[in-house]
């Protein structure tokens, strides 16, 4: 479990990086003109902060996976992590419009990579927090 975890840190690290080209690569210079001043601002303060968060969930799984796996403080850290991921499948499958994906090529890889990325976070940091739910005296 512990390689599996600094497995996805090192995902969740390139994803964190890959948010670095969100502004070129979705033309936010010309796409986001006709939002207001605070709506632009919210979008890329907002997409920083997440790509910050990402990268220290990244880090944390990279230098503490034993801690994670093995103390409560870990497991506790991890449920929340699971609740973060398991929130963010929903997203991918209920809020984002399949227009976005649903005929084109290189979308709909993406969309089915980043729906199995979500499941997997979810799932790891889920089977580690699932202690946590064990009657005392348990396992």
């Amino acid at each position: 479990m512990e390689l599996l975890l600094q497995i996805l840190g090192s995902l969740l690290l390139g994803l964190a990086l890959v948010h670095v080209i969100f502004p070129r690569y979705f033309d936010w210079t010309n796409n986001l003109k006709a939002l207001s001043l605070i709506n632009r601002q919210m979008m890329q303060t907002h997409t920083f902060f997440i790509a910050l968060t990402v990268f220290l969930m990244g880090l944390l799984c990279l230098t503490s996976a034993d801690l994670l796996i093995s103390t409560p403080l870990g497991q506790r850290i991890s449920l929340g992590l699971a609740l973060f991921w398991g929130l963010r499948l929903v997203f991918q499958l209920f809020v984002y419009s399949p227009l976005l994906w649903r005929g084109k090529a290189f979308e709909t890889v993406v969309h089915v990579l980043f729906t199995a990325l979500w499941l997997v976070l979810t799932g790891v940091f889920g089977s580690i927090a699932w202690p946590l739910f064990a009657p005392v005296g348990k396992l």
